[in-house]
């Protein structure tokens, strides 16, 4: 790498809590980048650390995923390139909630669930305040953070479980993770210097998309590289009932159903991806779609499924490829990041 290719390398990318995030990997999957490109699709983005690292390196990146508080992550960290919250910012959202009546959600839904009510009524409040924020980059910076604190409050990161409050009483739990117990805008004001240093201009026109991947492909016009990390079916558990909160603390709905214990959305937006019913035959119409993309390079995880051989047929239809193996030494969370299985890199490019 050239000493010019490292000037966006100052900024850090803020430390990721998501199952299945590459933001371990991705010094690893840098390597299999090939040198000739300008413009990369990062098609299933979720945490962003990898459209991060592609802003980092110059490039022009097309950042997407079609879970909203990942969008959120991409306007504000990858599609902006200069907007930050300042201390004006700051006292702004933490005024008192400009709307009861509207701004309630998380509390009538999860008060007691996950969260005291009054902590629910401060993240009902600060997301009313986001949305007076004048600015569409503040606005998704602002949610960003918020919805950060959220899984950092909550042990394990996720909210697939009913156990939150019972954790938050729990002396060893609570001495291994303080931020059970601290009020929600104690843990954003520990984040937002994080973030705001997170936002920068690589002198590129990037953009942050909210599509199925199936539908952004036929939109994309002269990309050289996509980047494709799609979920792991069987490997790791749902994203979106593990993280149906922050969606739902995006999207901010008065039209959903809540079900269940831990009160996750419903229905759940449609994923071809997640099923084995159907995920052979999208991951076959991914590749269809992409086929006009000189380089792929895909991220997969040995104990997916398909396997890799079943994978690897599919691709070797539209070009050739290499594969390459990194072992997880240690567990990440999840059935696919356990110790002793691989995350597969996949380089194909055409011939």
């Amino acid at each position: 790498m050239l000493f010019s290719e490292y000037q966006f390398f100052e900024h850090h990318f803020p430390l990721p809590q998501y199952l299945g995030a590459k933001h371990l990997l991705r010094s690893w999957l840098q390597q299999f980048i090939p040198r000739d490109i300008r413009v990369v699709c990062d098609a299933f983005a979720g945490s962003q650390s990898m459209a991060f690292l592609f802003k980092q390196l110059g490039f022009k990146v097309i950042t997407n995923d079609f879970l909203n508080f990942n969008h959120q992550i991409g306007l504000a960290l990858i599609a902006n390139q200069n907007h930050t919250l300042n201390q004006q910012d700051w006292e702004s959202l933490m005024q008192p909630n400009p709307d009861p009546g509207y701004y309630n959600l998380i509390e009538s839904t999860y008060a007691e669930v996950f969260f005291t009510r009054d902590q629910c009524q401060a993240i009902d409040a600060i997301r009313g305040n986001i949305d007076r924020l004048g600015n569409e980059y503040k606005r998704a910076l602002s949610l960003s953070i918020l919805n950060r604190s959220l899984t950092r409050k909550v042990t394990m990161g996720h909210f697939a479980h009913q156990q939150a409050l019972n954790y938050a009483h729990d002396p060893e739990r609570i001495k291994r993770n303080r931020s059970l117990i601290r009020p929600v805008q104690e843990i954003m004001a520990d984040l937002l210097p994080q973030y705001n240093q997170a936002v920068f201009a690589n002198g590129q026109e990037n953009c942050s998309c909210n599509l199925d991947a199936l539908e952004l492909l036929p939109r994309l016009r002269d990309v050289d590289l996509l980047y494709l990390d799609p979920p792991y079916c069987n490997s790791h558990a749902d994203y979106q009932s593990f993280y149906h909160l922050l969606e739902t603390n995006s999207m901010y709905w008065k039209d959903k159903e809540f079900i269940n214990g831990n009160r996750r959305y419903s229905p759940k937006r449609h994923s071809g991806f997640d099923k084995k019913s159907e995920v052979i035959v999208s991951l076959q119409r991914l590749f269809a779609l992409s086929a006009h993309i000189p380089h792929w390079l895909i991220s997969y995880n040995d104990r997916s499924y398909p396997d890799i051989q079943t994978l690897c047929e599919m691709i070797a239809v539209h070009r050739s490829f290499r594969v390459e193996r990194k072992e997880y030494l240690n567990g990440r969370g999840g059935r696919g990041s356990v110790a002793g299985c691989h995350e597969v890199a996949i380089i194909a490019s055409q011939d």
